[in-house]
């Protein structure tokens, strides 16, 4: 394991921002750390950079403690966060060099993380702008050049996707398999589940500072069942929440995803959509990730138990 969890917990006076959080990341894997906003992740993440300390637990990077080791943990980590830390009247050329000498990197090193950086982060077009004449995307995609500069083992992300248009979100995911491909292990925070589904080898789903879940995303899927119907159709779904049989139904323009009660019965679930709207096509499907979401999250903020949901990856 590259990172081992345990036990983590992190208080601001009296409110438990972290409880307790366990969780294992192998080497080489892309990991997903979900939740809702405000569930922690940030916090979390700061922490395993060194960044932040915590108060109780131990959390182990390449077999380094954390709070012994601090240093040669920080120089194990490239930690991208969610906002721009540059230097807007630099380029990004100037901002890399910077980057590069807080780790006393030489010349011949810079210049080989500089090829990497123009070729796979898409930097090389804009290298020797202002960061302050970039866009969005561009910013983030330099932000990140900077923070993997010393080509760390880990690659830390926190909301990656938060904000981006369908290009650079595109665009990001080409960069996530070039990282995964280079043998680099990816830790990276979001609450959009889809992304998260697509990309992530393992999960841990925490919620009000808890894990509620966790494991493979295969895993997660199958402790779940077959219980959910996804259909494509035209005409106007919104009635197939009230259907006998659905639980919950969500909606995406032509097509719904709907999480059926135990033992409802999908033939005349059919026949009555087919009275609504054209049925175009319909199968029956492990819940996406969303959906469990949904479940696991909603339930909770309701204050309903949400099941036995230990961390599998734990």
């Amino acid at each position: 394991m590259i990172i081992e969890v345990d036990g983590l917990a992190r208080y601001y006076g009296k409110v438990k921002a972290l409880d307790g959080i366990s969780f294992r990341v192998e080497e080489g894997e892309t990991f997903g750390l979900l939740g809702p906003n405000g569930a922690g992740k940030t916090t979390l993440m700061e922490i395993l950079c060194g960044l932040r300390k915590l108060d109780q637990g131990t959390v182990k990077v390449s077999g380094f403690d954390l709070t012994k080791d601090t240093r040669r943990v920080r120089g194990l980590i490239g930690f991208c966060p969610q906002e721009t830390l540059l230097y807007d009247l630099l380029s990004v050329r100037e901002n890399l060099l910077f980057s590069a000498s807080l780790y006393s990197m030489d010349r011949s090193k810079f210049k080989e993380r500089l090829e990497f950086s123009s070729k796979v982060l898409g930097v090389g077009e804009f290298l020797d702008r202002r960061v302050s004449q970039l866009s969005g995307g561009m910013k983030r995609r330099a932000n990140l050049a900077a923070s993997i500069i010393h080509d760390p083992p880990i690659v830390i992300l926190d909301e990656p996707f938060s904000g981006l248009d369908p290009v650079n979100q595109i665009l990001f995911k080409d960069i996530f398999a070039e990282l995964r491909a280079g043998g680099k292990t990816v830790v990276f925070s979001t609450h959009q589940m889809d992304q998260a589904e697509r990309l992530s080898d393992s999960l841990c789903l925490i919620n009000r500072g808890r894990v509620v879940l966790g494991g493979t995303v295969r895993e997660v899927k199958r402790r779940y069942g077959t219980n959910s119907l996804r259909v494509e159709f035209t005409g106007d779904g919104s009635f197939m929440s009230a259907l006998p049989g659905v639980r919950r139904a969500m909606l995406f323009g032509n097509a719904a995803e709907l999480e059926l009660a135990p033992g409802a019965d999908v033939r005349p679930l059919i026949a009555a959509m087919n009275g609504s709207v054209e049925i175009n096509r319909f199968e029956l499907v492990e819940p996406s990730l969303q959906s469990i979401f949904i479940q696991i999250v909603g339930g909770a903020a309701a204050g309903t138990p949400a099941g036995d949901l230990r961390a599998g990856a734990a």
